[in-house]
């Protein structure tokens, strides 16, 4: 058995084990649904409600998708300035520390005032939200570039420009993948945040109502769904990550034990 094959093994095994443990805790404590459902009730709820837990489903999705991309183009565009000069790395980060520190929450109402409630607010509260990580990491590697490779290029008089397209985004590629898992998993956030808040529809808004309520099975099963389209997208990106930044990675099938 490869050592790729093992690790999805016991991932599935892990997973596994945690719901089984959460339910024979349930069963065992005799605790309420109605404080923590079984995972076996929970699922029968996602499953038999699914018809109309499916528009929210979407609806998150596209909001996340959406924002998700705004904030790729953006946050991609600052990392590049930040990261390929110096005095904009010093008067710039400081600000962008100081504004990723604000609580998302409390910016959702503004946006309700400007834009309405609906769909805008969602899709800006989970932009605001995956710029960070992303400007953070595309900044970090383009700094972190090696300076050999640069004077080489300076000695065969590439300008700076040439610098940054073929040594500079090409070393922050494993940097770039690396955020944009991290920053679609604050995407889901901050649609979820936005839509508790200023919508009434998403899985925020079915999660709100269930547990007003007090339908927690319903709850647990926005949560699995969350979880289950979180954990997509992440696959899919470390997919596209090893095959564009394959090289950035150490083979462990040829390392030797």
């Amino acid at each position: 058995m490869s050592t790729q094959l093992r690790r999805r093994v016991a991932s599935a095994a892990l997973i596994i084990g945690f719901f089984l443990l959460w339910e024979f805790l349930c069963w065992a404590t005799g605790i309420s649904e109605v404080v923590l459902p079984r995972p076996s009730r929970a699922f029968m709820t996602l499953v038999l409600r699914f018809p109309a837990i499916w528009p929210h489903a979407v609806q998150t999705l596209y909001t996340t998708l959406v924002g998700f991309s705004f904030g790729i183009v953006i946050g991609v565009l600052i990392g590049v300035l930040v990261g390929s000069s110096r005095l904009a790395y010093d008067v710039a980060y400081p600000l962008l520390v100081g504004f990723s520190s604000i609580p998302k929450v409390a910016v959702v109402p503004i946006f309700v005032l400007w834009f309405g409630a609906g769909t805008v607010p969602a899709v800006l509260t989970a932009m605001i939200l995956c710029i960070f990580p992303i400007v953070v990491n595309v900044a970090t590697g383009l700094a972190t570039t090696e300076p050999e490779l640069e004077d080489v290029m300076h000695a065969l008089r590439a300008s700076r420009l040439d610098i940054l397209v073929n040594v500079g985004l090409p070393r922050a590629m494993p940097y770039f993948f690396a955020s944009l898992k991290v920053a679609v998993t604050q995407a889901f956030v901050g649609s979820v945040i936005a839509e508790t808040v200023a919508s009434n529809r998403g899985i925020g808004n079915l999660m709100m109502i269930a547990s007003s309520n007090f339908d927690v099975p319903l709850v647990f099963a926005g949560l699995f769904v969350l979880g289950a389209l979180g954990v997509a997208l992440y696959v899919l990106f470390s997919f596209i990550e090893m095959r564009v930044t394959g090289w950035a990675h150490r083979k462990d099938d040829l390392a030797v034990s």
